[in-house]
C-alpha cells in the first residue's frame, strides 16, 4: 500500500528525506560542523523553554500575520536562503511556489540553483541573499540583477568562517555531474530509485552551478568554483557593510549576529533588520543556540530595527517561543528542505502548514488573539538560559537575568 504523502511533523519529513535521498545528498542537508554541538543546541534549547498556558479566555480567531521589512506575510516564518537545492528537480522554484501558496516571504541564496528571475516570477515577495564575495563591481552587478528581478530586500550573510570537518564525516559532492561523476556516485544513487525517477521524468540531472553568480557574457560558475571565490575574498569591514547597504538602497537585513556589540554596530551601519543566526550550526561549533542569545540582542537594539531569529526551528511552538522573546519572525532552513526532499512543492507546503498549526495552537493556549501579543510572561525560562555575548562588561559570555 502506498504511504500517505502527508506527514504530521518536521521530524517525519526528515525521516522521509533520509529514506529517499542518496546518502551524500542527505548528508549535505544535515550538515553541521565539527562535533555538531551548536546544531544540537539550536534545537535542544527550544525544548528547555516551557509555556505558561491560560485555561479560560481563549479567542476563537487568531491572527498569525505580520510584516517583515514592510512586506506582509501570512505567517511569521520566512524561507531562509540555502544554496543549491538539488534535492528536487524544481529546486528553489518549487519552494517559491509553496511559499507563494502559503503567503510567506522567500529568501533566495545567491548560491541557488535557479535564476533569481525565475524564482521571483513564482514568488514576488522575494528577499535576495548576498555574500561578501568577489569584487565590488561583481557584487553591484548581482544586486542590480536582483533588484531588476523584483527582489524587495537584500539579505547579507556574514556568519561564516569556512569551518570544515565533521566528526561523522562530510558528504562527497562532485564539482559537476559529468559521466565520470555519475558512475562514481551510482552506488549511492541506485538504491534511491524514487529520487532518480523524479530527475529522469524532468529530463535533466541535478544542476550544481550557481546562475545568480554568473558574470555577464560568461557561463555560471560551479558551486565549488563560487565557493572558492568566496573563500579568497578578503573579509568585509563595517565600512563595507555600510557600502553594501548604500548600494542596495532599500530594506537591508544583516544575517549572522549573535553578539550585542555586533548588533549595535549593525544599527550604526544603517541596517533595517538583523537575524540572530549561527548559520544553522555550520559555522563555529559550540556557539550557543540562537534562542539563548536572542533576548539580549532584542534588548539592545529591538526598539531601533527588526530582529529575526534563524536556527533550530522545527515546530510552530518554537516560532511562538522566539516571538515571545522578541523576534519579529523566524527563518527556517533544514525544515523546508526536508519537506522538499520528501514531497516536492507539496512537502514544503506541508512543513509550512505544520508550523502554522503549531503556532496557532500556542497562541490559542496562551490566551492571545494575535502573534503580536506574545511576550516573556508566556514562557517558563529556566535560570541561566538567556545568554549575552559581547555585552561590554569584560566577559565574552555571561548569564542574563531570567525573562
Amino acid at each position: 500500500m502506498r504511504r500517505n504523502p502527508w506527514f504530521e511533523t518536521v521530524a517525519e519529513a526528515r525521516r522521509r528525506a533520509r529514506s529517499r535521498l542518496p546518502s551524500p545528498v542527505y548528508g549535505a542537508l544535515v550538515a553541521g560542523s565539527e562535533r555538531g554541538r551548536t546544531i544540537d543546541d539550536n534545537t535542544a534549547a527550544f525544548a528547555e523553554l516551557g509555556f505558561a498556558p491560560r485555561v479560560v479566555g481563549h479567542h476563537a480567531e487568531r491572527d498569525l500575520s505580520t510584516t517583515v521589512l514592510g512586506v506582509s506575510t501570512a505567517l511569521p516564518v520566512l524561507i531562509s536562503p540555502t544554496g543549491v537545492q538539488a534535492v528536487d528537480p524544481d529546486g528553489e522554484v518549487a519552494v517559491a511556489r509553496a511559499a507563494a501558496s502559503r503567503g510567506v516571504i522567500m529568501g533566495l541564496s545567491s548560491f541557488a540553483s535557479k535564476p533569481v528571475e525565475e524564482v521571483a516570477h513564482a514568488q514576488p515577495d522575494l528577499f535576495f541573499q548576498l555574500y561578501w564575495s568577489g569584487t565590488r563591481e561583481a557584487m553591484v552587478q548581482r544586486m542590480d540583477r536582483a533588484r531588476a528581478a523584483g527582489a524587495k530586500a537584500l539579505i547579507v550573510t556574514l556568519d561564516w568562517s569556512f569551518s570544515h570537518g565533521r566528526d561523522w564525516g562530510s558528504p562527497a559532492i562532485p564539482d559537476k555531474l559529468d559521466l565520470k561523476a555519475m558512475l562514481r556516485f551510482a552506488p549511492d544513487v541506485l538504491p534511491r530509485p524514487g529520487w532518480l525517477w523524479r530527475y529522469a521524468r524532468s529530463g535533466r540531472v541535478p544542476d550544481l552551478t550557481v546562475p545568480n553568480l554568473r558574470a555577464p557574457g560568461l557561463e555560471p560558475p560551479t558551486f565549488f568554483g563560487a565557493y572558492g571565490e568566496w573563500m579568497q575574498t578578503p573579509p568585509p569591514t563595517w565600512e563595507d557593510v555600510t557600502w553594501l547597504r548604500e548600494e542596495w538602497g532599500g530594506p537591508f537585513l544583516l544575517k549572522g549576529v549573535t553578539r550585542v556589540d555586533d548588533a549595535k554596530r549593525a544599527v550604526d551601519a544603517g541596517v533595517s533588520a538583523l537575524s540572530v543566526s549561527n548559520h544553522g550550526g555550520n559555522n563555529l561549533d559550540t556557539t550557543p543556540a540562537t534562542i539563548r542569545v536572542l533576548p539580549s540582542v532584542v534588548e539592545a537594539v529591538g526598539d531601533q530595527i527588526e530582529v529575526l531569529l534563524d536556527g533550530g526551528v522545527r515546530r510552530g511552538s518554537d516560532v511562538a517561543k522566539a516571538l515571545a522573546l522578541g523576534a519579529r519572525a523566524v527563518l527556517i532552513g533544514r525544515a523546508y528542505l526536508w519537506g522538499l526532499a520528501a514531497n516536492g512543492q507539496a512537502g514544503v507546503e506541508n512543513v509550512l502548514d505544520i508550523l502554522r498549526g503549531g503556532l496557532d495552537s500556542a497562541v490559542l493556549g496562551l490566551g492571545h488573539s494575535s502573534v503580536h501579543e506574545l511576550g516573556p510572561e508566556d514562557l517558563v525560562v529556566p535560570p541561566g538560559f538567556p545568554l549575552t555575548l559581547g555585552g561590554g562588561d569584560g566577559a565574552a559570555l555571561r548569564s542574563a537575568p531570567a525573562a
